[in-house]
């Protein structure tokens, strides 16, 4: 699929449903074959370490979250084990991942939840999961999509923002608006790596602050490629 600058440039407001879902596909397969090894950065063991992993994630980057979790992991192995836990150790263990108190109210209570409504495992679904304290959809679809398997969603975090932005794949500036737009456009088998692909994307290649674009394998693709 190739597309001219002169036409990217109108893309914004005249693509159809059927060119934007074409267009999708492209940049899909695309970047499959650019990061093959793409997958969630949080470091996890099981649903319960990922749980924990991405409720800790929040504000805070999946480098210093993976420096925390292994003594965390190692103090509070399971759910059980966390919902007895000391609110301010568990403060003093998660203090440098950012607003440490918050995250400790929720992973104590989310932990208890687990044991008192589901015997200390995970939830499988997205509305038992977004009961959960501290677990909103974003933190659904990351564990059930990688934990599970099960493709619920899509995860929209900022560089899946930004990106979706970027490529007049959504106008919308709310998650839940853009994992809407999102959705339609890519098999529901490939949602949870959707995710990943884009935040590899982003991280290594289209930069927030110095996106390289002339390296970039989706320029003839992006209407905001400044090529």
């Amino acid at each position: 699929m190739k597309t001219g600058k002169r036409g990217l440039a109108r893309l914004a407001g005249r693509e159809s449903k059927a060119a934007r879902s074409e267009r999708a596909t492209t940049i899909l397969r695309r970047l499959e074959r650019e990061y093959p090894d793409a997958r969630c950065a949080l470091d996890h063991g099981d649903a319960y370490q990922l749980l924990v992993a991405t409720i800790l994630s929040a504000q805070c980057t999946d480098a210093r979250v993976n420096m925390v979790t292994p003594a965390f992991f190692a103090r509070y192995p399971s759910a059980d084990d966390l919902a007895r836990a000391d609110r301010e150790e568990v403060e003093a263990m998660i203090r440098s991942t950012g607003f440490f108190r918050n995250k400790a109210r929720s992973l104590i209570g989310m932990a208890r939840s687990l044991v008192a409504d589901h015997r200390g495992e995970v939830p499988r679904t997205m509305e038992e999961l977004r009961v959960l304290p501290g677990v909103g959809r974003k933190t659904a679809n990351v564990v059930l999509g990688n934990a599970y398997g099960i493709n619920e969603g899509v995860t929209v975090d900022t560089h899946v923002t930004r990106l979706s932005r970027l490529l007049k794949l959504t106008r919308h500036d709310d998650p839940i608006r853009i994992e809407q737009d999102l959705m339609p456009l890519f098999p529901r088998e490939k949602w949870a790596l959707v995710s990943h692909l884009l935040i590899f994307h982003g991280r290594r290649v289209c930069i927030a602050r110095r996106p390289r674009c002339p390296e970039c394998v989706l320029a003839d693709l992006c209407p905001s490629a400044a090529v």
